[in-house]
């Protein structure tokens, strides 16, 4: 294990692009895969994390997210590999949480176990909807039982820290049937619960069928987004940003760097990173992820050095995604400007049209604020 670094502290990102089928809805970067490509995968991500080794030799990573894609697809071996050469590459003294996505379609007790063993601390389940056609009609590989079955394997492991996503304005679900997928979810007590509505995308087989009439109506679908607060706030879980909420202390620490702009390393097909005021991303190529590894070279593909405008920008509409919202004298501290200077005017737009408090030292979003959070965002970019 490497030294501690007095602070510099890093998030560790690791993209599993493989699942068994893609669903109807998604436009991540996944797509499936026989053992012997997740394999060759593996292979080059190990590559790639000991090119990685002395670049970051001076950070502590405090959070590792392992995601997708479908990151339970992967075998016990593979897994273990990615496991091995974490511990092998990077300083981890400070490690606070460490998590991995699941889909219960894919999980077994054999790899929950070796999850648990290698220091994994979160586990996050993608179940969507507690309605076996609604899941059909997303295209999801599991059914609402085998959801039950995973959540059970989880807990009977060890886990106590659990995310559960779910999904709202699926087509044919009603207000009644995404309450019952709530209420599913609250009986099943998980310590963080993610909720999003659909977006129909470009390039996936809903955006042929929805593109010009979304499959639920746009009252429906915010009473909905009504109903998630209402029910989850009712039950103890504090909404600490737009689509998530946790119980107390359990909000998703690494999720939060990418909103209060911490720095980040991603690995594998396609991964985001944030380091020393620069953005970059690796090839979304996987031929040419694996042959720019292969003979030694990085898989980044796209860098974007910020401005100091662009940092500014940032700091406004990504801290203002949290429902704490952003700190006047933080803003100060990182740019030596006053707020007021540099943002006053907006600022002053929303808080008159009841989009933001501006509260001492803080200002966030009012609820009419987060209903229209991408029109204030807009005004800082």
């Amino acid at each position: 294990m490497m030294k501690n670094n007095n602070g510099k502290k890093l998030g560790l990102y690791v993209h599993i692009p493989f699942c068994i089928r893609k669903c109807n809805y998604c436009d991540f970067l996944s797509f499936p895969g026989n053992e012997a490509v997740q394999g060759q995968y593996v292979q080059t991500l190990v590559q790639e994390m000991e090119g990685w080794r002395e670049k970051v030799r001076s950070f502590d990573v405090d959070t590792v997210f392992i995601g997708g894609g479908t990151p339970s697809i992967l075998s016990v071996s593979n897994m273990d590999k990615i496991f091995q050469e974490i511990a092998d590459c990077f300083s981890m003294p400070a490690l606070t949480e460490f998590t991995i996505e699941c889909n219960p379609g894919t999980v077994t007790c054999e790899k929950l176990g070796l999850y648990y063993r290698a220091g994994v601390n979160r586990i996050s389940i993608g179940m969507q909807s507690a309605t076996d056609g609604e899941l059909k009609k997303l295209g999801r590989i599991h059914t609402c039982d085998e959801f039950t079955r995973c959540y059970e394997m989880v807990r009977k492991v060890g886990f106590d820290n659990v995310n559960i996503d779910v999904m709202a304005a699926i087509p044919g679900q009603t207000i009644q049937s995404y309450e019952d997928t709530l209420q599913c979810v609250l009986k099943s007590e998980p310590e963080h619960i993610s909720s999003y509505s659909l977006i129909i995308e470009e390039g996936t087989p809903f955006y042929e069928q929805y593109a010009d009439v979304p499959p639920v109506d746009e009252e429906t679908d915010r009473q909905m987004y009504e109903l998630t607060g209402e029910v989850l706030e009712k039950a103890g879980y504090r909404r600490y940003e737009i689509s998530n909420y946790a119980k107390p202390g359990k909000e998703c620490r690494h999720n939060l760097k990418y909103w209060q702009r911490k720095q980040y390393l991603g690995l594998g097909l396609g991964a985001s990173s944030f380091i020393e005021h620069n953005r970059f991303a690796n090839t979304r190529d996987l031929a040419e992820y694996q042959d720019r590894i292969r003979n030694g070279r990085h898989a980044v593909c796209e860098t974007d050095h910020l401005s100091e405008r662009d940092e500014k920008a940032e700091f406004m509409y990504l801290g203002l995604r949290c429902m704490q919202g952003i700190s006047v004298r933080e803003f100060y501290v990182c740019f030596g400007e006053e707020l007021d200077g540099c943002f006053g005017e907006e600022i002053r737009q929303c808080v008159e049209q009841g989009l933001l408090v501006y509260e001492n030292d803080r200002i966030y979003l009012t609820k009419r604020g987060i209903d229209v959070s991408n029109r204030v965002f807009g005004l800082f970019i």
